[in-house]
């Protein structure tokens, strides 16, 4: 198996920008990842943008960010309100958004949905993301559904316990209007870590697994 592990140790990746189509998307598909480039780099910039939300989502998912990123670093927080399930029926409004964040930002590495996941606001969001960035390094979470889209994997990075249980607290500290969602629970997002881990060989026994439709290695 081949290990990238340099491109989170020697600090090349300084920028990384985290696009979620609703709160805690982007905590369920790479919290544990962002932990692991935080701790490498104490000094990474994050643009961590969110596309839907109210004022108590809104809410749950700024302070939810705040504390996964834990003080460390920089980051820019956007919580926008475009509306959740209706992204391609407001396909131009959207995609003007990304067209001006495309404009500020120039991100070393890019963290978002997964272009085959089967929630119509998440697969818009990879679409646009990659007619946004055509020469960045995305890497595509997974998020678990009712649906049943989880997939096969290419990239996996191996978390150990302690970065999995911050991010599943935070998860269930956050998002409580969530709580009563039948799939929200704590054995789901140490399930679909601990399966990952197995796939990856992973040390400590847990990983992340992300789709990179293109990797050029110079």
């Amino acid at each position: 198996m081949l290990s990238l592990e340099r491109a989170f140790t020697d600090k090349s990746i300084t920028n990384v920008l985290c696009i979620g189509a609703h709160p805690d998307d982007i905590e369920i598909g790479c919290g544990g990842t962002v932990q692991r480039l935080l701790e490498h780099n104490p000094r990474l910039h994050v643009d961590w943008v969110v596309l839907s939300s109210n004022d108590e989502r809104g809410a749950e998912a700024r302070s939810a960010a705040e504390s996964l990123l834990g003080g460390l670093g920089s980051a820019g927080i956007r919580i926008e309100s475009f509306q959740e399930s209706y992204f391609p029926y407001h396909g131009a409004d959207v995609k003007r958004f990304f067209d001006q964040l495309g404009r500020e930002i120039t991100p070393d590495l890019i963290l978002t949905h997964h272009g085959n996941d089967l929630h119509q606001d998440h697969r818009m969001v990879a679409e646009l993301t990659w007619n946004t960035w055509r020469d960045h390094l995305i890497l595509e979470y997974e998020i678990p559904k009712y649906d049943g889209d989880l997939g096969r994997p290419n990239v996996f990075v191996s978390l150990d316990q302690t970065q999995c249980a911050r991010k599943v607290e935070t998860l269930m500290k956050f998002f409580q209007s969530q709580r009563s969602k039948y799939w929200f629970t704590e054995d789901t997002f140490w399930g679909l870590l601990r399966v990952r881990g197995v796939e990856a060989r992973a040390p400590g026994g847990f990983a992340e697994g992300f789709y990179c439709r293109k990797l050029v290695l110079l």
